[in-house]
């Protein structure tokens, strides 16, 4: 008899959970209880094998439902296909469901936030809080928390807290519970190795008014930060929360919306008044000062060797390759650097078919041997001392239809039209997006994702409050950095991803955005009669800035071929 699988024994598991609690389902969403983007502990991989970042899964008695947006519908249907239906958000509960208020749909209180309740399950069904146990071993050492100084940060983290407590009061509020993990680390300058790709330290941070400190993490994590920290900072362990808390007089309190669980929401208001969900770290996070930009700087031009030296070597490949064949050799070149840390995110090398899979991730059974005339879309970045990078470069061997290079235009276009926008007149991200999808649309072609993303100083290598999405009104300031990364998507035929990091700066007081990142772009699949003038300048810049950046880390050989691209414009 044949073993049943184990993602299947582990859905039993929870529909017997279910039926012994008086369910009628049960919600298992991906993140774990600090809300990171990235993290060990992924329970909706484990019952789907969905690897995309964002989506969540509803176990009912008969049926299971896997939830995710527009970015992952394909690669949710090839991964977890046979086991769930997939549903796009926003559009989401299915015309087959039949729902009601009397339908008892479990969750875990420490892995939800009121807003996402809210957003999605509002008046549909009944939540039940109640936590499903699984199998999470904690793995690896607990591995100490370090501080980065203040000649890397340009900041002191006492300089940062007295911003923190001046919008405090200015808001009459006694307290900020910083529950966002990527908020504590840039407030006291402190990171991790908590996550795979992200220098987080898991944690979460209690400010008060008058500028005490109570930093809530794993004591064996903490013990080499006590000296740095004056005696203002009150370290406390992650279980003592509420005992904590308790010993506070009732006062006003900030939290937030996005990564302060229903759990901790709930013993927070038994003692104080919340009267905002906006924690107002992230906008003073998103706006990087000059040392930052200067550190982020020198990593992209170390990224851009690594990745124009890979460019150069795959243009010349006559052997066969595979997806993770080329991923590891991009990890080579990366990895000649010492400043190279790890991945920023797992390298995305998706070809022919599998490019127009938006987060693809290849692995031993989707591994595919690239083709004459295949596309390559790869999407990479890494850590580094210090500073955290994200390309993407779509290129190829052999040849390629006018089609294929007409839309690789029409997306270097949109690119083009982000990186030189005015951003007096478009200035947040829901205008700029409109921008980029132009020369698509006018050819009734579009993409299933935002134009851009914010993106951390050696953080996160995603980040808000701001981004380049039809949704997103949040005014760009100097200092921030974003993605620039339209695409299109031919499903089962190939993929296109132009992106560059850009930051906001300041030019005789009018803003515009500088690219970070210095990597050629394949103009061998580029239809040069699509573009205008403005364009072909703004590439022929482009290219001379590159070269003018990175040449002098290249041989002779990789040099004459960057030059070469020039010399076409």
């Amino acid at each position: 008899m044949d073993k049943i699988p184990k993602k299947i024994k582990m859905i039993n598991h929870i529909k017997k959970f279910i039926k012994i609690n008086n369910l009628d389902g049960y919600i298992i969403p991906k993140n774990d209880i600090y809300f990171t983007e990235y993290s060990e502990n992924n329970n909706l991989r484990k019952i789907s094998n969905f690897t995309g970042s964002a989506g969540f899964a509803l176990i009912l008695k008969k049926k299971n439902y896997l939830f995710v947006d527009g970015r992952y519908t394909l690669q949710a249907k090839i991964q977890s296909g046979r086991n769930f239906t997939i549903c796009q958000i926003p559009y989401f509960f299915p015309k087959n469901l039949d729902y009601s208020n009397e339908n008892r749909i479990g969750f875990d209180p420490k892995l939800f936030t009121e807003d996402t309740l809210n957003k999605y399950f509002a008046d549909k069904i009944k939540l039940v809080p109640i936590s499903y146990k699984f199998d999470n071993k904690k793995k690896g050492k607990n591995i100490k928390y370090f501080s980065l100084s203040d000649k890397i940060t340009g900041e002191n983290y006492i300089s940062k807290v007295n911003k923190v407590s001046k919008i405090l009061k200015k808001n009459n509020t006694n307290f900020l519970y910083v529950s966002a993990s990527e908020n504590v680390c840039w407030l006291l300058n402190i990171r991790g190795k908590d996550l795979p790709n992200s220098p987080l330290a898991n944690c979460k941070l209690l400010v008060c008014k008058n500028k005490n400190l109570y930093l809530f993490a794993n004591d064996l994590k903490v013990s080499n930060l006590k000296k740095k920290f004056k005696k203002k900072t009150i370290f406390c362990n992650e279980k003592d929360f509420f005992k904590i808390i308790s010993k506070f007089k009732k006062g006003n309190i900030c939290i937030d919306k996005n990564t302060c669980s229903i759990f901790d929401q709930e013993l927070i208001k038994s003692k104080f008044n919340i009267i905002s969900d906006i924690d107002p770290i992230y906008k003073l996070k998103s706006i990087k000062n000059k040392i930052e930009i200067k550190n982020m700087i020198k990593s992209h031009i170390i990224d851009g060797v690594a990745l124009t030296k890979f460019l150069y070597w795959f243009k010349k490949q006559n052997k066969s390759l595979t997806e993770l064949k080329i991923e590891k050799k991009l990890e080579k070149f990366r990895k000649r650097s010492k400043l190279y840390l790890y991945p920023s995110f797992e390298t995305i090398a998706g070809s022919g078919p599998n490019g127009a899979i938006i987060h693809y991730r290849a692995n031993n059974k989707t591994n595919r041997k690239l083709k004459k005339n295949d596309i390559l879309l790869l999407d990479s970045g890494g850590q580094y001392k210090w500073g955290t990078t994200d390309v993407t470069r779509t290129t190829f061997v052999g040849s390629i239809s006018k089609q294929i290079k007409n839309n690789f235009t029409r997306v270097l276009k949109g690119h083009i039209a982000v990186a030189t926008c005015n951003l007096g007149k478009y200035n947040s991200g829901y205008l700029i997006d409109k921008q980029a999808r132009k020369p698509l649309n006018e050819e009734n072609l579009d993409y299933q994702h935002g134009t851009g993303h914010g993106v951390g100083f050696f953080l996160n290598v995603h980040e808000g409050p701001q981004g380049i999405t039809n949704n997103n009104k949040i005014i760009l300031e100097q200092g921030m950095i974003l993605s620039n990364e339209p695409g299109y998507y031919l499903k089962n035929k190939y993929g296109i991803r132009i992106e560059n990091l850009v930051y906001v700066d300041k030019v005789k007081n009018n803003l515009i955005f500088k690219n970070l990142t210095y990597v050629p772009i394949d103009m061998e699949m580029v239809n040069t009669k699509l573009l205008s003038k403005k364009e072909k300048d703004y590439i022929l810049f482009y290219h001379l800035s590159v070269y003018s950046n990175i040449s002098k880390f290249l041989n002779n050989e990789e040099k004459k071929w960057l030059l070469s691209l020039i010399k076409k414009f």
